[in-house]
């Protein structure tokens, strides 16, 4: 069966917005409840040194209030919270809590766990096979946490 870019391009997309989702259903039955795949790109634009939401919002490619609206929800969950600068005593500056970083290694063993099913499915060999061919179409430029402005810039038209 042929298929042509396009689908290619949905597959890699259905493939990813499956295993999120399916994480995302791990988590909230694990007790981390209302967690969505943006709380990820969030939480490791922080801890990659995004400590406010200025910085969180460019780095994901969001306006700034989209990045406040995010740290909220963040706050509320508990997964950061705020710390006077200590350089700056005007500012404030975000870090990944404790209960942030478990909440992120919880969701790291539940992909591994779904990295294990499709393991099963199709065997360990096609599931290496795919990923180090991914690997090599991507260049090592994988993991993007622009990846959330990206979506919302195309759906909301903005350029």
């Amino acid at each position: 069966m042929s298929r042509s870019g396009a689908d290619l391009a949905l597959l890699l997309l259905g493939g990813f917005r499956d295993l999120a989702d399916r994480a995302t259903a791990e988590l909230a039955a694990r007790g981390y409840r209302d967690v969505r795949p943006v709380h990820d790109f969030a939480l490791r634009a922080i801890l990659s040194g995004a400590d406010s939401a200025s910085e969180l919002g460019r780095r994901m490619s969001v306006a700034k209030q989209s990045a406040a609206k995010t740290i909220a929800g963040l706050e509320e969950r508990e997964f950061v919270r705020r710390e006077p600068d200590p350089a700056d005593r005007r500012r404030n500056r975000l870090t990944v809590t404790e209960h942030g970083l478990a909440m992120l290694r919880e969701g790291e063993a539940i992909f591994d766990e779904l990295r294990e099913q499709w393991e099963r499915q199709v065997g360990a060999d096609s599931v290496k096979v795919l990923e180090e061919t991914l690997g090599r179409l991507l260049a090592g430029n994988t993991v993007r946490l622009d990846t959330p402005g990206w979506l919302m810039r195309d759906l909301s038209g903005e350029s």
